[in-house]
């Protein structure tokens, strides 16, 4: 008889093994499929917390009404976007267009007139760009077809956009609307009696994160001011997109600025090609990198230390491992997603494992 109940009990262990594996599936195969959903939540949550403050001003000190004051928040934050989309929006339309008209072979001689510049100018063997480009597989692979594939590609993903910036508004207006509604659907994972503590974290979460939000928005108008100013000291064309451009790129660390960089000098070469190297390119290279350099630097130990140390409360070595990790670990999205999310465990961690010295050491000051 016990051998008996000792198998079912087996069986029902397997069983029950198998029903949760199988349960686990199934919901990572249900959450990849409404990933763009999620995606939807996420960006909605963001959007919330930087346009809290916002809401809290207009609500509590100038008296709007509730409502009245979130929509008044979410209209300002859609005109912003818009504002962003119509200014990026006619420089491709035209750049498109200015496609067409490339003279490839006047293009081609300017290259290389640049190549011999430079060449002439170091004092280095001249190295034919154009003949290494041909050998890239890169090269030979291309197809011509690709162009108007990406160019209706980039509409459809723009209609795409419209649907998501609809979706996401209207999740957010819900979110600034009804304070508690995110938590109620996060005190659904609590424990009974652990409320209380899940109500704590979630409040300095948010706190944090909303003002971590708003430093990085201040942190991008800044450097898209001093970034224009260096392009418009240059001449370049569309100054102010390509600023634009590399200040979001500075919401990726460390690899974002690089990329910034690079961008920047290409355009002052591509506006320049046929003009004489040592004489107006290289000059504003020059001037390129001193700026993005000093700019870096007001970034590197005014703004970031601001927006890190004073918003999310931690050590600037701290925050430097925390997105090295992420990036070697995650990639590109963990670099952007390290700092919030860490934060995150931080506020967590401190309220339900405090009784750990290294818990205690890392929040001391949350």
């Amino acid at each position: 008889m016990s051998k008996a109940i000792h198998s079912k009990s087996i069986t029902y262990g397997i069983l029950r093994a198998l029903g949760i594996i199988l349960g686990i599936f199934i919901l990572i195969w249900f959450l990849w499929e409404i990933q763009s959903v999620l995606a939807y939540i996420g960006i909605a949550a963001v959007v919330s917390l930087i346009g809290r403050p916002v809401v809290l001003l207009l609500r509590d000190k100038l008296r709007f009404n509730n409502t009245l004051a979130v929509i008044i928040t979410l209209v300002f934050l859609f005109l912003i976007i818009i504002g962003a989309f119509l200014m990026i929006i006619p420089v491709i339309t035209e750049q498109s267009e200015n496609f067409d008209q490339i003279q490839w072979e006047e293009v081609q001689a300017n290259v290389e007139i640049l190549n011999d510049q430079i060449s002439d100018y170091f004092g280095i063997e001249r190295i034919n760009i154009l003949e290494r480009l041909q050998k890239t597989p890169y090269y030979q692979d291309f197809n011509m077809d690709l162009i108007p594939q990406f160019v209706n590609g980039f509409f459809g993903t723009l209609g795409s956009f419209a649907i998501g910036l609809f979706s996401i508004l209207f999740i957010a207006f819900f979110l600034l609307k009804d304070s508690r509604l995110l938590l109620e659907g996060v005190l659904v994972f609590s424990k009974k009696g652990s409320e209380g503590q899940f109500l704590r974290a979630f409040t300095k979460i948010k706190q944090l994160l909303s003002r971590y939000f708003i430093g990085l928005v201040f942190q991008v108008l800044i450097l898209f001011v001093l970034y224009s100013i260096i392009l418009l000291i240059v001449g370049i064309e569309n100054a102010l997109i390509i600023a634009f451009f590399c200040a979001l790129l500075n919401l990726v660390p460390y690899l974002g600025p690089a990329i910034g960089y690079l961008l920047m000098s290409a355009f002052v070469i591509s506006d320049n090609l046929g003009s004489d190297f040592s004489a107006v390119i290289l000059p504003q290279l020059i001037i390129v990198f001193i700026g993005y350099g000093i700019v870096q630097t007001i970034d590197n130990f005014l703004n970031q230390p601001l927006i890190f140390g004073k918003s999310v409360k931690s050590h600037p070595l701290e925050i430097f491992i925390v997105i090295l990790i992420a990036g070697i670990v995650f990639g590109i999205l963990g670099l952007v997603l390290a700092v919030p999310t860490y934060t995150a465990i931080k506020v967590i961690s401190k309220e339900f494992l405090s009784e750990y010295k290294i818990v205690k050491k890392l929040t001391h000051n949350l």
